[in-house]
């Protein structure tokens, strides 16, 4: 089993930037494909982003793609989420998750999930 702790989170002005943390333990983590997920205040949890272990591969949500990017450390078992030019509607609890399903496949089949880290954005 893989355990997931996330951090980065907290208050930042709207044009901003912060970059979310994910690091993985366990006998099994390399493999699984990791992603991000996000919970936002009267909304259903929503997909984010995805990458693989392996070579890289990754996907995106289409309202993110362009101001969003996953990277990952193998070296350091971490799993980054760099959001730029922070709008206040992405105010949300932002989860790691952990997935034996493909990069694509991730979105609808995740094995583990860490605690979560809120970010906010203010107007």
């Amino acid at each position: 089993q893989v355990q997931l702790v996330e951090s980065g989170g907290g208050l930042v002005q709207a044009g901003g930037s912060l970059r979310l943390s994910c690091a993985a333990s366990g006998r099994t983590f390399r493999s699984y494909n990791m992603g991000w997920f996000r919970h936002a205040p009267g909304k259903e949890r929503e997909f984010v982003a995805a990458i693989s272990w392996g070579d890289g591969t990754t996907d995106y949500a289409n309202s993110v793609k362009d101001r969003f990017s996953i990277s990952r450390d193998n070296a350091k078992n971490t799993v980054y989420l760099q959001i730029n030019s922070l709008k206040p509607e992405d105010t949300a609890v932002y989860y790691c998750a952990a997935s034996r399903a493909t990069v694509t496949g991730l979105k609808w089949n995740v094995s583990a999930w860490g605690q979560g880290t809120q970010v906010t954005v203010s107007s």
